[in-house]
């Protein structure tokens, strides 16, 4: 599942440093830890189960930086199931 324009804007801003979050999108829960600066790198989609844990897919970012450290590109891939 490719991840939606509106999801990928929503990810695209930058949260609470060093943290998890979740949210609800679109009907399904959404779940993504961040990095040092706020960036969401790891991305949990599908639904809750009882225990709280997400039972859909599962995501990573990949960042490109120049030689400065400045991100020019960064996209998502898909990592298999989440449980």
């Amino acid at each position: 599942m490719k991840l939606s324009q509106e999801l990928q804007k929503k990810l695209s801003q930058v949260y609470e440093p060093s943290s998890m979050i979740s949210i609800r999108f679109k009907g399904n829960d959404v779940s993504f830890k961040t990095d040092e600066e706020g960036n969401p790198v790891v991305l949990f989609i599908g639904k809750k189960n009882s225990e709280g844990n997400i039972k859909g897919e599962r995501y990573t970012r990949t960042f490109k930086r120049d030689d400065t450290g400045k991100v020019f590109k960064d996209h998502w891939d898909l990592k298999g199931r989440a449980t």
